[in-house]
């Protein structure tokens, strides 16, 4: 989940300091431009000033001719402000001849902006602020005033200016900003990580302890992590949730350990009485061993509810178990009923070492090593093998059985199930749910698959690790 909101948080505040940042970027740009153009229109009026009181206009091509000093001036002026700043200057007449300038090359272009600022000064306007410059432009800033004398519009004065510097520092205040919104940005990714984790701490703790809970640890609860009030309700609300959950568990399972034990003294009455009905009637009465062959049922039933009980409440006494030798002991246990059966049990049991319950896994072996001799017909093979890998400890008891079908295997293990096509075989339908409860409880677990050509496939696999919940 971090994941996918961490990026989204970056996004949203991506999105928000680019909000701000481009138009903060426009306006450095259009403030460093309007300080120019604000000089440029100053200059130009103190031009003006000086042009007012020029009484002879030059003549002759060169635009020289006559002796006016107020015009010596003026082009004294135009001369000095070109040398030390660089920008091009003049006043022209209204039909664009020279009445001073600087460069003397210069002259009026017919279009473009300088022409458009002074043909606006004719008519008795300062010229408008012109086209913003860029910092990848290479354009040049005109600025035109009227020169007014007598209330009418004699000459305009006009400046061309560069704008290289007025680039460069609209270019520095761009860096300055682009600054600022990466120490921001960093800021803002650091927030969101806080914020991401201070968020989902209680999501990710919550997980964990559901999926125990799933698993079987029951007594799992979410700890106090802070986080958002809401989340913080969710945590207390799980764990009542929880608490009553293990309640009406622990109910249950007591009621089934209480009615399996008081059912066993009735029971066992019941079939002593049956036994002592039995020396009454005539030798080889069906009814009376259908009666026995029952009771014997329902008693190994009881049994089995009562292991059952037991095993879901009682805790794992985890230990590291040489699992080649504990499961060669359990071979050799069953290896007498196999040879009275005729089926030939074999193990394959090396030393190796894992995580377990010795008490509990020698049940479960038993449990499906019992299966296995069960259902494997006369002349058939049972195969124990021990391996391990990946951190992992497996018994394999394969059988040469009949075998289950898909559905049944995806039902196989569950309480009191049974195939129909072995009703007619001894057994409560609890050994293997009794199997899987007692090696869950350590951090083990059971698998069944088909074993080809035909028979069954289980695997019992052992952590050959302390599990965590135990460490």
């Amino acid at each position: 989940m971090r994941s996918r909101l961490l990026p989204l948080l970056i996004v949203l505040m991506a999105g928000v300091l680019l909000a701000l940042g481009f138009p903060l970027a426009v306006s450095v740009a259009a403030a460093q431009q309007q300080k120019v153009v604000v000089d440029r229109i100053d200059d130009t009026a103190r031009f003006a000033s000086l042009a007012q009181f020029v009484t002879k206009r030059p003549r002759g091509p060169s635009g020289s001719g006559g002796t006016d000093e107020r015009r010596e001036t003026l082009q004294n002026e135009l001369d000095d402000y070109y040398d030390v700043y660089g920008i091009r200057a003049g006043v022209f007449y209204r039909d664009d001849g020279a009445m001073a300038k600087s460069p003397s090359g210069w002259f009026l272009p017919r279009h473009g902006a300088l022409r458009g600022a002074f043909e606006e000064a004719l008519r008795s306007r300062g010229s408008h602020d012109p086209e913003q410059v860029w910092p990848w432009q290479r354009g040049r800033l005109a600025v035109a005033s009227p020169v007014i004398k007598d209330g009418d519009v004699i000459a305009v004065v006009v400046t061309d200016s560069p704008t290289g510097r007025m680039r460069s520092k609209t270019l520095h205040g761009w860096l300055l900003i682009a600054a600022g919104e990466s120490a921001a940005m960093l800021l803002a990714v650091g927030a969101a990580l806080r914020l991401t984790g201070w968020v989902l701490r209680p999501v990710r703790i919550l997980d964990a302890t559901t999926h125990d809970i799933a698993t079987g640890r029951l007594k799992s609860r979410v700890a106090a992590a802070g986080g958002p009030p809401e989340l913080q309700r969710l945590a207390r609300s799980f764990n009542e949730m929880a608490d009553n959950v293990q309640d009406v568990l622990e109910q249950q399972r007591a009621f089934v350990a209480d009615a399996s034990h008081q059912l066993r003294n009735p029971l066992s009455a019941l079939l002593l009485r049956i036994e002592l009905l039995a020396l009454e009637l005539p030798e080889g009465n069906e009814e009376v061993a259908s009666v026995r062959t029952e009771g014997k049922r329902l008693a190994q039933v009881l049994d089995d509810l009562l292991d059952l009980a037991l095993a879901e409440h009682a805790a794992a006494d985890l230990s590291v178990v040489d699992i080649g030798e504990l499961t060669a002991e359990r071979v050799a246990a069953w290896r007498p009923l196999a040879d009275e059966r005729g089926v030939r049990l074999t193990g394959d049991c090396p030393a190796t070492t894992g995580w377990a319950d010795p008490i509990a896994l020698s049940s479960a072996l038993d449990a499906v090593i019992d299966n296995a001799l069960k259902f494997t017909p006369e002349g058939g093979d049972v195969r124990v093998a021990v391996a391990s890998s990946n951190g992992t400890t497996t018994v394999v008891v394969t059988d040469g059985g009949p075998g289950l079908t898909e559905d049944e295997l995806a039902r196989v293990g569950d309480r009191f199930w049974r195939s129909n096509r072995h009703q007619n075989v001894q057994g409560s339908g609890l050994g293997l749910s009794i199997s899987r409860t007692l090696l869950a409880a350590g951090g083990g677990s059971i698998a069944y698959a088909r074993h080809e050509p035909h028979g069954l496939r289980v695997t019992v696999s052992i952590p050959r690790s302390e599990p965590p919940d135990t460490a």
